[in-house]
Formats: structure tokens, sequence, C-alpha cells
């Protein structure tokens, strides 16, 4: 059994090896000499007061002590196995797989978009070209939204034990031990696809398959129960047991469910703009100017108001990141942050975004199970006009936004395709515009320098999590109608970033292997 001790030390302290344990036997009645292993068990910065601190727990253990050893993740062969349909290649789906192969279950993934290397050419067709391939972006292909729109790892998740295995695999599959570390762990949208190529490797090597361009285009069932699947409009596949981890932007699924008969409905979500400041400014007023410490990482931030009712709030903050063009379809514009590994960008971005629910929107009809949907994609068509009808953004300087002036200009932006000067109050509903407008003034009070005319708002941030739910069991996790379908992670409304759909995705498959079993 090991011992937990909590310190703080300095910045430039954080690998001082005698003085951390010099700050850990401070505190505890052992020595050096009754200690046999020790390491940083969990780390994060504390940067409340004037002088910034990092929270560190040592876990130690004396001698006697057994430190358990983790067995990582081992590949078996599943060939021969009952098969499992899986639909989307994202973090849940590749979780769902491994597991499957875990518990002695075939995989089968079904991805609409390309392989993590393919989909590259269609990224930089929407950043250079304005192309935007419905089928391949940053939200379709292998790896999902999360594999080049940052790979944050943070959940508010309270399955701890399995939080830990689902980071316990990314480590195995190649990110760096420091994610099970971090407080707020961190992959980088540059090294994520050689990790989700090699989950796919070892899917293949076990004897399960990931199939690319095949796209679920029907659904059968018969008694409540599903039956079998279509791919690509003409190949049906027999299935009783089918994972749906297509992602929040799948929105075809939705309406396939619905004109199926399978029911879904509508789901409060979020929507606004995302804005960027220089990373410079944000470091400067978080870390209390001392924004040249060497040994501080991009400074981040999280705020959160109660504006006329409703929430508005930070969402998918990127330290020394980048806006990227996110959308799925033509005729519409829609923006997602990410950063790199070392977060070296200049720029520091966030969502800042209402939260509403159905009843809140000016088009709500009861029992519309796309009511939500309609909202974002109305948003979304606006602004895409607003543009120019490219993948341009509707832009302006935050104070402008405040006063309600177009933007004459604008520094420079991470933004590829782009910006349009607009008055963003016109763009956006009401219902939108008023709140933001009211919570930047709330957040220049709460975080001093925020409220800037150097910062910008790109619109819309539309997709942070699905509008619609397609409801299941609380214990099966199957839909409350149909047996053997079970609708998972953030598609489904059911998880919000890459480790809560992976873990949601663990789950599903758990449930499918205690059937077999």
């Amino acid at each position: 059994m090991s011992t937990l001790v909590q310190i703080q030390v300095l910045p430039h302290h954080l690998e001082d090896e005698d003085h951390i344990l010099e700050k850990v036997f401070q505190k505890i009645d052992f020595s050096m000499n009754d200690v046999s292993q020790w390491s940083i068990r969990k780390r994060s910065i504390d940067a409340r007061q004037r002088r910034v601190l990092y929270n560190l727990q040592i876990e130690l253990w004396l001698n006697g002590d057994e430190k358990p050893v983790r067995e990582p993740y081992k590949i078996s062969d599943i060939s021969n196995k009952p098969s499992v349909a899986i639909i989307g290649a994202g973090p849940a789906g590749l979780y769902a797989a491994l597991r499957a192969i875990e518990g002695g279950l075939k995989p089968i993934i079904y991805e609409r978009g390309k392989d993590v290397r393919s989909r590259r050419r269609d990224l930089a067709a929407i950043n250079k070209e304005h192309i935007v391939n419905p089928e391949s972006n940053y939200c379709f292909g292998e790896g999902g939204a999360g594999t080049y729109s940052d790979g944050k790892l943070y959940t508010r998740s309270k399955k701890r034990g399995n939080v830990l295995k689902a980071m316990e695999w990314f480590v195995d599959f190649g990110a760096t031990p420091d994610i099970l570390v971090d407080a707020h762990p961190h992959i980088g949208t540059n090294k994520l696809p050689q990790i989700i190529t090699a989950m796919r490797e070892a899917i293949i090597e076990a004897g399960g398959e990931v199939r690319f361009n095949e796209k679920l285009t029907d659904i059968k069932h018969e008694k409540g129960q599903i039956t079998s699947i279509q791919i690509n409009d003409s190949v049906w596949y027999d299935y009783n047991h089918v994972i749906l981890a297509t992602g929040h932007s799948a929105r075809d699924i939705f309406y396939l469910l619905h004109n199926c008969g399978i029911k879904v409905e509508a789901k409060p979500f979020a929507i606004g703009v995302r804005i960027e400041h220089s990373q410079s400014l944000i470091d400067q007023i978080q870390y209390h100017g001392d924004d040249q410490n060497p040994y501080l990482p991009p400074a981040s931030y999280s705020l959160v108001e109660q504006v006329d009712g409703l929430g508005v709030y930070s969402f998918c903050m990127c330290p020394g990141g980048i806006i990227a063009p996110c959308a799925t379809d033509v005729e519409e514009v829609v923006t997602n942050g990410w950063s790199p590994s070392k977060r070296n960008n200049p720029y520091s971005n966030s969502g800042i975004v209402v939260s509403v629910s159905p009843k809140d929107l000016p088009n709500y009809k009861e029992n519309d199970p796309f009511v939500c949907l309609d909202f974002q994609k109305k948003v979304e068509y606006d602004c895409w006009v607003a543009a120019g009808k490219k993948q341009k953004v509707p832009a302006q300087r935050m104070t402008d936004f405040i006063a309600g002036k177009v933007s004459t200009d604008f520094p420079k932006t991470s933004y590829q395709p782009g910006l349009t000067a607009v008055d963003l109050n016109e763009v956006l509903p009401d219902m939108l515009a008023s709140r933001l407008r009211k919570a930047f003034v709330a957040f220049g009070h709460k975080m001093k320098g925020y409220l800037t005319t150097e910062a910008v708002l790109h619109a819309p941030e539309s997709r942070t999590s699905s509008p619609v739910k397609i409801p299941r069991d609380d214990v099966s996790l199957e839909h409350i109608e149909i047996k053997g379908l079970y609708p998972c992670a953030e598609g489904a409304g059911y998880a919000g970033g890459i480790i809560s759909a992976a873990i949601d995705g663990i789950n599903c498959m758990d449930r499918i292997i205690e059937k077999y079993s």
C-alpha cells in the first residue's frame, strides 16, 4: 500500500528531486531510508494568488510495500470470434474495438471517412481552397473530431478507474506518460495521428477490421431487435449488436434513425463564438505578470457567467492554439480550436458559448426532435452567407461587438481561410448576441485585460455537443426501443470529449461482452 503526500513547489523547483523530497519529509514522519520508490502521481498549476505554484501529489512506497506493475494492452487473436459492428472510428469506436478484443469478440469498424493520413488532403482543401468534403473533414474520418482538433484529455467523469484505463491505453499506443500525471492532460494534434494509427494496426493485427469510406445508410429492426445494417446504400450485413459511435456532427444518422422509426429527441447544447487573444496577453493576466517564467506553460483560463437566465461559459480553451474550419457540409461555416503538443503558437483561443435548451429557442415546437439541430444549422448557414459563402468566418473585434459597429481592420489571425468584417449582432440571433455582449463585459471584470480591442470573435462555435439525443436504457445501454443497438458517446448525447467518449465506448462493449459470457 502506498502513501500519498500533497505539497506545493515553485515552478523552477518542479524537476528538483532533492527539493521535492525535502518538502515531502517535512510533512511525514518517515525518512528517505524508509522509502523504496516514489513518483509524482498528480501535477497541477495553482495561479490563484500572486505567486504561481505547482500542486504535487507524491506517492511513496515504503520498504516492504510492493509497487503494482501494470500490464500493457495485449493483442489476442479474435479473428474467428463472434463479430460486433461499430459505426465510427472516433475515440468511442476505437476504444470499443480494443475492449472487444480484450473480451474475446471480433470488432468490425465502419468509418464513413478516410484513414488519418488521407484526411490531411481534405483539411488542406478546406483551409486553402474553401472546399468541404462532407465525408472527410475535421469531424469525419479516422480518430474522429479529436484527431485534428486538439487532443485534450481532461474529463469530469467520476468513473476514475475507467478514466485511468483509457489514459493508460493512450500511453500503450504512444502517448507520453505525462498524461497520467497532469491534471489537464493534452496530447496535441501533431502527435495524435500516430497514436490513432497504432490503435488501428493493433485492431487489425488481432483479427478485427477497420473499413474506411463505408457509411451507414440504413438500419433494419424486427420486433424491437436490430437485425442488419446497410453500408453505402448497397450492401447489407446482419448483426445482432451494433454500437453507434458516429459523433456529434453526423446529422444524417439522426434523420436516418427518425425515418426508421427509432426514437430520437432534442437535447440541450451550447452555441456562440470562438474568441482569439494573443497568448502573451493571457499569460500576463493568468500569471500576474510572471509571463516570462520559462518554467510555466502557456496559460489557459475558464470563465462562466449567468446572463439573463442562461449560462455563458468558455469551452475547449486552446493555449498556444489555432482556430480551424470545421464545417461538415457545404453552405455552412463552423469553427473549432486545437493546439499542438508544445502549445507554442502565438495565439490563444476559446469557445465562448451560451447554453440553450429546446424551450429557450425561438423555433421551439413540442416533441420536435430536431428543434435544436435546426437552430444550429440556421446559425451556421447565416454565418456562411454573411462571410461571403466561402469558408471565411464573419468576425468582429470584441470591443466593436459590444459597441455594435463593424471592425475596420483585424490583427493577424490563426484562422487560415480568412475573416470577413461584419456586425455579429446582426448575424447571430439576438438571444445569443445580447448574452454574449453582457458576458464579455463580466469576463473583463474577472480577468483584467481580457476585454480588449485586440481580441477577435470568429463565428460560430456551434459544435460543442450533439443537439440531438438518442435515448438508451441506463443499465443495458441499449436503445430504449431497439435491443442490440447501443447509442454511444458524443453523437448520442452521452459524452463530452475524447476520454469520456472512450470510456463510453468501453462501457457499451462491456454490456455486449456480458451477453456473450
